[in-house]
């Protein structure tokens, strides 16, 4: 069907006034032929439209801060919300040089758990008290604070409380985040908040050198299913150290060490380009984009992170570890090739994965035909080229921008101004982000908070081979019988990064695309129309 029907029918089912706003949102891609038009995003989704979005304080603490091992993450709220600090994103993290006994509080869910009485008279001695008992039975680096949203109807201060407890104890760094859950538009403004508050209370804190020849931080990649195992593998093997991960497998030390890196890697762009940016503005660290989702992708960015160090020990030695990895890579792809060759993905997912996984479903002959974020900016499809044209709405405005300065002491460009230009000339783009429109092909759709309705509506007229969401969207798409790929937190998959993962990814859609329970998902009134009147009765 025609991108232009299929638009006209997911748009069908608003009222006039809701189908005007929505249909700003669904873009038909022109990449390729007229230049990317305009799409309208990180906007409100429009009430009474079941969204597949979180909320800011699912952003704040569980994206950002929950891979980080060992910082007490402190719910200050009812304990539902809690719940979500309990590791349900699969975030991994290994022992660290201090070893099985060694700090970790993933595995907790720390709440002060208000009651009734809190929401009248006030949460902060209670708040106090548990910060209290935290620090009494673990002894932590530091303890982080996270509003929900009674915190901020009610007032509670829990800046003023963690900054009186951290006077207190001396020897633990406490701060707050306000990441109320109705803050923001979608979780965007979580991560924001929560990089906020890192880079003003973490990073920076920690002057020891670290040791390494080529220093790197990553920044954006939260090592969901082991995807950060898998990158520091082949990093380590190339010769490059990476000083800090934001956030996956992270420690308190990472953070407060991470201004020593000579290069800032991003990853997701869309959760963590604040901090890049705040760092090279700080420290005078510059950063490049970069992808390891995808065999070729994690190829490139590795020739792109070796061309930036300028040293020809490590060039050559980026191109044996590729020359190593590729053979395997290149034999599982030739094995699932016949069984997913000319196959359709759709994919929405949050950060920039929907944008990442179509490098590897690009290497099974596969194609993508609509795609989108549920929390993205503009500059996420359409490049940051756009930066400078995005007006600033009150709700950008309810996200507070740290004004940072050039560090009086640790400021120091990495690299000179003939040398950094030198670099771009040669094909290293620094602080650039050319957005998802343009890998995607015309005529493609790109649709930005795509929801429940929408979700079906393309599985009925498109008919996609395979469909990549979060846990929301899984058990109606696959009613609908297709089967449906989880790139939120894998399921029980992964890793799906680098080279290793890519061979774990290609054998995963190749089951995926080739089983045949699909075909039997029907229900019995389908199979069978004289039984509905039965069903209908129960």
């Amino acid at each position: 069907m025609a991108p232009e029907k299929v638009k006209a029918e997911l748009l069908a089912q608003y009222p006039p006034k809701v189908a005007r706003k929505r249909s700003k949102q669904i873009m038909i891609n022109e990449a390729l032929e007229n230049g990317t038009p305009e799409i309208t995003a990180n906007v409100r989704t429009i009430p009474g439209i079941i969204t597949m979005r979180g909320c800011t304080y699912a952003g704040c603490k569980g994206v950002i801060m929950g891979p980080t091992r060992d910082i007490v993450n402190l719910v200050h709220g009812p304990i539902g919300c809690s719940f979500y600090a309990w590791l349900t994103r699969r975030n991994q993290t290994d022992p660290g040089p201090e070893g099985p006994d060694g700090e970790n509080f993933m595995m907790y869910a720390f709440s002060t758990d208000m009651q009734d009485q809190d929401i009248i008279f006030g949460g902060e001695k209670k708040l106090a008290a548990a910060i209290q008992e935290a620090y009494d039975l673990f002894h932590p680096k530091s303890i982080a604070v996270f509003a929900t949203c009674p915190v901020g109807l009610i007032g509670d201060d829990i800046h003023a409380v963690s900054r009186k407890m951290k006077e207190k104890f001396g020897d633990c760094n406490v701060y707050a985040f306000s990441c109320e859950g109705y803050k923001g538009v979608s979780q965007s403004a979580g991560h924001h908040i929560a990089n906020n508050q890192v880079f003003r209370h973490i990073v920076g804190e920690d002057d020891r050198p670290v040791e390494g020849k080529y220093k790197i931080s990553l920044l954006g990649e939260y090592n969901i299913g082991g995807d950060g195992f898998e990158i520091d593998r082949i990093l380590k093997k190339c010769g490059i150290t990476n000083i800090a991960t934001f956030s996956g497998n992270s420690t308190y030390k990472q953070f407060a060490t991470a201004h020593q890196a000579d290069l800032n890697c991003v990853m997701c762009h869309r959760s963590i380009n604040y901090v890049a940016d705040m760092m090279e503005t700080k420290f005078g660290i510059p950063w490049i984009k970069v992808n390891f989702i995808g065999a070729k992708a994690t190829a490139k960015s590795l020739r792109k992170i070796a061309a930036y160090f300028e040293d020809a020990a490590l060039i050559a030695k980026v191109e044996e570890v590729i020359a190593e990895e590729m053979p395997a890579v290149e034999e599982a792809a030739k094995a699932a090739l016949p069984h997913t060759e000319g196959k359709k993905a759709m994919m929405f997912v949050g950060g920039s994965r929907a944008h990442h996984y179509q490098e590897l479903f690009n290497e099974l002959g596969m194609k993508t035909i609509s795609a989108g974020y549920e929390f993205a900016h503009r500059d996420d499809y359409e490049g940051r080229r756009v930066l400078p044209t995005i007006e600033v709405d009150a709700d950008s405005r309810n996200i507070e921008e740290i004004e940072v300065e050039a560090d009086a002491v640790r400021f120091k460009p990495r690299k000179t101004a003939e040398a950094m230009q030198a670099l771009e000339q040669k094909g290293v783009k620094f602080k650039d982000y050319e957005g998802l429109a343009p890998d995607m092909e015309a005529g493609t759709l790109i649709i930005d908070d795509l929801n429940q309705h929408e979700a079906e509506t393309l599985v009925k007229l498109m008919k996609p081979d395979i469909f990549c969401a979060g846990i929301k969207e899984k058990f109606s798409i696959q009613k609908l019988g297709v089967p449906m790929k989880q790139l939120h937190s894998y399921d029980s998959g992964g890793p799906y990064a680098g080279f290793q993962g890519a061979i774990n990814f290609y054998q995963e859609i190749d089951r995926l695309v080739s089983s045949k329970v699909w075909s039997y998902m029907k229900a019995p009134w389908q199979e069978n129309p004289q039984l509905s009147g039965a069903y209908v009765s129960q």
